[in-house]
Formats: C-alpha cells, sequence, structure tokens
C-alpha cells in the first residue's frame, strides 16, 4: 500500500512499525536510557521504540521531551522513523534535532504494529504482516494538503489525575 504524507523531517527509513491509538509524550513516557514506554496504563507500555517506525496520533507532554527523542537518538534507542495523523511542535522539534524522519497528516488507521513501512520523504509504502490483526481505533485525519491548525490560542493540557 502506498500513502502520501506532509514532511516534517526529512529522509529516509524502514522498520517495523509500532502503533498507538493514542498520543505520546516523550517525557515520562519514554525512557531515554532503555528506549522503553514507561507511561503507565498507555497500550504501548513496556514495548521499546527502538528502531521502529513510532506510529501515533499526535505527541503530548513537556516541551524537554524533544530532548529526550534527542537523547534516544544519542543512545542508538530513536524511532528509525515518526509518523503521525498530525504532529505538533514538541515531536517535530525532536525530530529535527534526532534526525528522525517525520511525516504527519497520514491516515494512521491503515498502518497496524507488525507492518514493514518504508519512508522516502513524503512517500510511504506499507508492506502488511498478516500475524497482526487490523486496528481497531479511529483517528480524525487531517487533509494533506489542508494549512495546519492554528494552535496559538490552545489552552494547556490541565488534566489532573484524581487523588485519593
Amino acid at each position: 500500500m502506498e500513502l502520501r504524507g506532509r514532511v516534517i523531517k526529512s529522509g529516509t527509513a524502514s522498520g517495523l512499525a509500532l502503533v498507538s491509538p493514542e498520543p505520546i509524550g516523550f517525557l515520562g513516557g519514554v525512557d531515554p536510557d532503555t528506549g522503553l514506554v514507561v507511561e503507565r496504563g498507555h497500550p504501548l507500555e513496556g514495548q521499546s521504540v527502538a528502531g521502529r517506525v513510532l506510529v501515533f496520533p499526535t505527541g503530548k507532554g513537556s516541551t524537554v521531551g524533544s530532548y529526550t527523542l534527542y537523547r534516544l537518538a544519542r543512545a542508538g534507542l530513536a524511532p528509525a522513523a515518526i509518523v503521525n495523523a498530525e504532529s505538533e511542535p514538541i515531536v517535530a522539534v525532536g525530530a529535527i534535532m534526532a534526525g528522525i524522519p517525520m511525516v504527519d497528516r497520514v491516515d494512521i488507521t491503515l498502518i497496524r504494529t507488525g507492518d514493514t513501512v518504508h519512508i522516502d520523504g513524503a512517500h510511504l509504502t506499507i508492506d502488511p504482516n498478516p500475524q497482526y490483526p487490523v486496528s481497531k481505533f479511529q483517528y480524525p485525519v487531517p487533509d494533506p494538503q489542508s494549512p495546519p491548525p492554528d494552535t496559538r490560542y490552545l489552552l494547556p493540557d490541565t488534566h489532573q489525575e484524581d487523588t485519593p
């Protein structure tokens, strides 16, 4: 299957997809010393991002997440590439700093964990792996030709976990 996205960080990469239906926050969500997703309750908790084509809707969290991606790259534990439905500045800056090819505005519901993904600039080739089930999540996919959303006036996420 062939897909096309918007280039955030140009490059070529190939690897097995690791797909999350939920956003990923790199600071506190991915251990920069092991490459493991450590966010409690996250669908990818306990899995390694190292060398994988990491596919997720969008990023979340602190701006230090950009540096976490850079640390992962320095340790040889970074994703081979990042594919988002819609990028956001934290992950985009991290991918650029770390030299990780990144595209967004991709229908990520068409990619399954275990598929082989080849990225060359804006072009993605997906080779399905029949051993893995089809994703059951749906996420709205922006039109690749539309302008990016204006996020200047969004308030930061103020969600607090309930405390006993």
